[in-house]
């Protein structure tokens, strides 16, 4: 059974449900404050002390998540860009070998530049399955290489192949492995668990200054659920605003020379 995960869903579904839980715990902070003022009216909010406190440490949470979820976006696509280059240099490699293996070892790279492509794709189970097969085909350009690299006439040449395939293999588990590496999903929650007791704290306040209190609310979780909504954007690159495209058109590009 798969279970329900919030900060799976798509940024901007995700957005106005946390705008309008932020509401509603705003709300709820008022009832409370009102229900308690008419059995306790001599307990007034004390201004500041427990609103600055939350915000203070709130501000830092949001930091640190942003600053992770930053460095992860930017590793990605440094890994992107790297993984292009590789293949790049294993396909002009090839020529360095006679023409029957050369087209040989081109045919396997046009079909492995088609699955790297195909990886990157939003469904999950296709992009897993382009994944195995980017890697059966990779291993079959070891093998070739390899065997060519007992032929004597061929040694100097797989000995600069070499080096390239391995660099392509190696490039897939790094890039697999950023792919998987999220922002922490406790962290995330402890975000939204702020966002939302901080809302129900602005809440509170809408008993004695009802005027400015509703706007600060308003602002407040306009603000806190755009934040988080750049955040799961980070979070999720392939969804959103906030993507990878423009570098995976550079594995793209590669068809054009495998033609």
């Amino acid at each position: 059974m798969t279970s329900f995960k919030l900060f799976d869903l798509h940024p901007y579904a995700l957005l106005p449900v946390v705008f309008f839980m932020i509401i509603m715990l705003s709300f709820f902070g008022y009832l409370f404050k009102k229900n308690r003022l008419k059995k306790h009216p001599e307990d007034r909010f004390e201004k500041g002390k427990v609103q600055g406190a939350a915000l203070s440490i709130l501000s830092l949470l949001m930091g640190f998540t942003f600053s992770v979820a930053m460095t992860k976006f930017e590793t990605q696509r440094r890994v992107i860009t790297q993984e292009a280059a590789y293949i790049n240099t294993a396909i002009l490699r090839c020529d360095i070998y006679p023409d029957s293996l050369r087209n040989l070892l081109r045919a396997d790279l046009k079909e492995y530049v088609e699955a790297r492509i195909a990886y990157y794709d939003t469904d999950r189970e296709k992009s897993e399955r382009e994944r195995i097969r980017a890697e059966l085909i990779s291993k079959r350009i070891w093998e070739k290489v390899a065997m060519e690299m007992q032929n004597s006439g061929n040694v100097l040449r797989s000995s600069q192949m070499i080096p390239a395939i391995n660099n392509l293999i190696d490039v897939v588990i790094t890039r697999d492995g950023e792919k998987i590496s999220k922002v922490p999903l406790l962290v995330l929650w402890v975000l939204l668990i702020f966002i939302l007791l901080d809302g129900f704290v602005l809440g509170v306040q809408l008993v004695e200054k009802k005027s400015t209190a509703k706007i600060a609310v308003i602002t407040y979780a306009v603000v806190m659920s755009l934040t988080l909504n750049l955040i799961i954007e980070l979070h999720q690159t392939r969804t959103g605003l906030i993507n990878l495209d423009a570098v995976q058109e550079q594995i793209v590009a590669l068809r054009e020379l495998v033609k």
